[in-house]
């Protein structure tokens, strides 16, 4: 957890191979789990938002084949309140085209 804004954004453009000034939030984890930072790029500056958790551990995957993964904006605020968002399994998201 020693990067800042220029190290995290290195990180996403050279190693994720992400846009660092896109319409996407990313979220670090150190590895005990009781801090997070989160960077996005907002209009005209990067933004830097770091939490650390005092007594408990943020739920984070352990085996995932992926380096990046989505969350959707309810699952990121999950993730921050401590509810293991990578068992919690919903019903899934149904497409139709017409009601007929």
């Amino acid at each position: 957890m020693r990067k800042s804004i220029n190290g995290l954004s290195i990180l996403v453009e050279e190693v994720l191979e992400f846009d660092p000034f896109g319409a996407h939030l990313f979220v670090f984890c150190n590895k005990k789990r009781d801090k997070l930072k989160a960077l996005f790029w907002e209009r005209n500056g990067f933004v830097l938002v770091y939490k650390r958790l005092e007594k408990d551990r943020f739920p984070w995957p352990v085996d995932l084949d992926e380096e990046v993964i989505s969350l959707t904006g309810r699952e990121l605020n999950w993730l921050l309140d401590g509810i293991d968002i990578f068992s919690i399994k919903p019903h899934k998201e149904l497409s139709y085209q017409s009601v007929l």
